[in-house]
């Protein structure tokens, strides 16, 4: 039962569930309109988060609302896990620095380039250099490579997501070509994200890193996990008040899977439906947003991408890393497409969209504006 007096709305919906035990479909469009135009209340939000029978109703806004402003179009980015050297130590991660019997590996720049030319003969235009905050990769590395990549590739977008950095850091890499940086806030409430990484790291400065972001240039990118330990619903609506104040031009979201080698190693992973109703929330509170539908809702379920796509979201990004290193970035348990060539995984994703409804596209696939 639901007890909200804040509207009209919310005493509709506590009369249908005290005398039905469900929600009534027009009282749930009622609370989805609000929710489209951005004066949706926490009590509303908790709502729709919580509650399974809003779900068909929300997918099929957030559905309309993704074929309205990007049409049938899945953008892929080709993935490069670079390095998974880490100095951090966040206790829900496979690569943290403390993890002392993980193989650890770095491509050197020429293997970088070389996924980035396979990549670019399957029809990737956008290529992601994601890594752990490695320290041998600095600055000054860091440019020379997206330099080479915009030279050979000037048609293709660089996409950044290495971490923490200083302003004069963000700002040299935007110089030498970066087009857009990924950096998930994973919790925006102070005291859960307290309980997630250790002392030394905050999210104020995770924050003041996203605004930085924002201020040179970059298409950005944030997010957050669902159901990582000691998580409420209350967490969850400040993760979204805060994405509401960002404005990011990308958003992603995906469970909580826990890695047997970290302190949460018996945690119980997300709940892949909650993730689902956050991405269509999220499609409907951000229409023009890139939102991807993440390896780890692959990972939750065999067609956890695909239901992320029927949900709202419009990216997916497939694994170029060399074969022989992608079951060493183990972020958590049992990722999926560890082992397939960077072909066989291409041709098996466009069939899988495909079979959605959707269509892979060739394409940079930039954000679109409300203009």
């Amino acid at each position: 039962m639901y007890k909200y007096y804040d509207n009209r709305t919310c005493k509709l919906v506590i009369k249908y569930v005290q005398r039905n035990g469900r929600t009534e479909r027009f009282i749930v469009m009622e609370i989805i309109k609000m929710l489209k135009n951005n004066t949706i209340s926490d009590e509303q939000l908790k709502i729709l988060i919580e509650n399974g029978e809003t779900e068909d109703e929300l997918f099929k806004e957030a559905d309309m609302i993704r074929r309205k402003n990007y049409g049938t179009s899945v953008y892929i980015r080709g993935l490069i896990e670079f390095t998974n050297y880490c100095k951090n130590d966040c206790y829900y991660c496979g690569i943290r620095c403390s993890s002392k019997n993980t193989e650890r590996y770095r491509l050197t720049p020429e293997e970088i380039l070389k996924c980035c030319d396979e990549g670019y003969a399957l029809g990737f235009r956008t290529f992601v250099l994601q890594g752990g905050e490695d320290l041998f990769f600095t600055d000054k590395l860091i440019c020379n490579i997206v330099s080479k990549i915009k030279s050979k590739y000037n048609d293709c977008a660089v996409t950044l997501s290495i971490g923490e950095k200083s302003y004069e850091s963000y700002k040299s890499y935007f110089d030498a070509g970066a087009d857009r940086y990924l950096l998930r806030h994973e919790t925006a409430d102070t005291l859960h994200y307290g309980k997630l990484h250790p002392n030394k790291m905050s999210v104020e400065n995770r924050k003041k890193c996203l605004k930085n972001l924002k201020e040179i240039g970059y298409q950005v990118g944030s997010g957050f996990m669902v159901g990582s330990p000691f998580q409420t619903t209350k967490n969850i609506i400040s993760d979204l008040r805060f994405l509401q104040e960002l404005k990011p031009d990308m958003i992603g979201i995906g469970p909580f899977i826990a890695h047997k080698k970290t302190p949460f190693a018996e945690y119980k992973n997300g709940d892949l439906h909650i993730c689902l109703r956050l991405i269509a929330i999220l499609r409907l509170l951000f229409p023009f947003a890139l939102i991807p539908a993440t390896t780890a809702l692959g990972t939750l379920n065999q067609l956890g991408r695909e239901l992320g796509l029927k949900a709202g979201a419009n990216v997916v990004m497939p694994n170029l890393s060399p074969v022989n290193v992608r079951k060493l970035y183990q972020l958590y348990d049992n990722k999926i497409c560890t082992g397939d060539e960077s072909a066989q995984c291409r041709k098996c994703l466009e069939m899988r969209v495909k079979a959605t409804g959707y269509k892979i596209v060739t394409d940079r696939g930039d954000v679109k504006r409300n203009i």
